[in-house]
């Protein structure tokens, strides 16, 4: 009985440090179980979803010694629930049937600011993409990768609002989407004998106090999407948001648009902090395609001066959704 009454505070102090340890990871998994993207941080800790499962798992260390069960209940159930939603989301595969008939290579990468065009030049040469989805593209940029395609469609601004779509293959005028604070330029491209709709995406952040706007500009690709639904579109850009982002997956759900990423195995590939001390832990760039493509390949690129990494995927256009 002694060692037991002396271990008392030992146990009291190891409880207090697991509920400590669950309280954020509790609160992002609670918001990621309904659905839904809160209010800041959420958003941003929404990022780090898989990491939560570091101070998840110490808690339920912690917990089992300190001889309370349902603490350790609690723990183990976030934990679990971490892990289920560390899972990749979405099908691993399109509906797409039947021949081939046609291939594109598209490229989708943000050049920060305008800083790593020729870097993302060199990138093209070599990569040879039959399209390329630039975000923050300024007039600068824009000119040097004029140069080398033929085709392209833009929303001509500095620094970040710039954007651009360019292709090998002639690109039919689109607009803009309408009420964005960043470029977000469109096209439409023949490919297989089909149509083609393309858009870059490039909602703001969800930096603290601009939550709205980033829910927002989410919801108006939600409701390109949407409108597209059944046709032959690809999506792709700079997203600012990943898999666990509630208002990203209202855009696949929408369209009824495939992660190319997540098609090709990688879906927890991260995009994004590049030039940071940590490798890029958040996944927030992406190439979204309807039901009548399949994806052979999709690899993520380090583009040097950039803060992404690019992403570049090779498409099957298929004769049956």
């Amino acid at each position: 009985m002694a060692a037991d009454h002396s271990s008392a505070p030992l146990r009291r102090a190891a409880a207090w440090a697991a509920g400590l340890l669950l309280a954020v990871p509790t609160a992002i998994i609670g918001c990621r179980l309904f659905g839904t993207d809160g209010v800041t941080p959420v958003p941003q800790l929404l990022a780090l979803l898989p990491w939560l499962a570091v101070p998840a798992g110490l808690a339920l260390l912690v917990a089992l010694p300190a001889r309370r069960p349902p603490q350790a209940v609690w723990a183990g159930a976030v934990l679990a629930l971490t892990l289920w939603f560390t899972q990749p989301y979405g099908p691993d595969a399109t509906p797409a049937e039947g021949p081939a008939t046609g291939r594109l290579r598209v490229l989708a990468a943000n050049v920060e600011f305008g800083e790593a065009t020729g870097h993302l030049l060199a990138t093209v040469r070599r990569e040879r993409p039959d399209l390329l989805f630039v975000s923050e593209c300024d007039p600068a940029c824009a000119r040097v990768l004029t140069g080398h395609f033929p085709y392209g469609a833009q929303v001509a601004a500095a620094g970040a609002a710039g954007s651009a779509i360019f292709g090998t293959l002639p690109l039919g005028a689109e607009p803009a989407l309408p009420g964005t604070a960043l470029g977000m330029p469109g096209a439409t491209v023949r490919a297989g004998g089909k149509e083609v709709t393309l858009r870059l995406a490039h909602p703001m952040p969800p930096l603290p106090g601009h939550i709205g706007v980033w829910r927002h500009e989410l919801g108006l690709l939600r409701d390109f999407a949407a409108a597209h639904r059944g046709r032959s579109v690809i999506l792709a850009g700079d997203f600012n948001a990943t898999q666990d982002h509630a208002a990203f997956r209202s855009v696949l759900g929408a369209g009824a648009l495939h992660d190319a990423a997540r098609l090709d195995g990688a879906a927890r590939t991260g995009s994004w902090p590049r030039d940071a001390a940590l490798p890029p832990y958040a996944q927030i760039d992406h190439v979204l395609v309807s039901a009548d493509f399949s994806v052979r390949d999709a690899r993520f690129l380090d583009v040097p001066r950039s803060d992404h990494r690019a992403l570049l995927v090779d498409l099957d256009l298929r004769a049956r959704p």
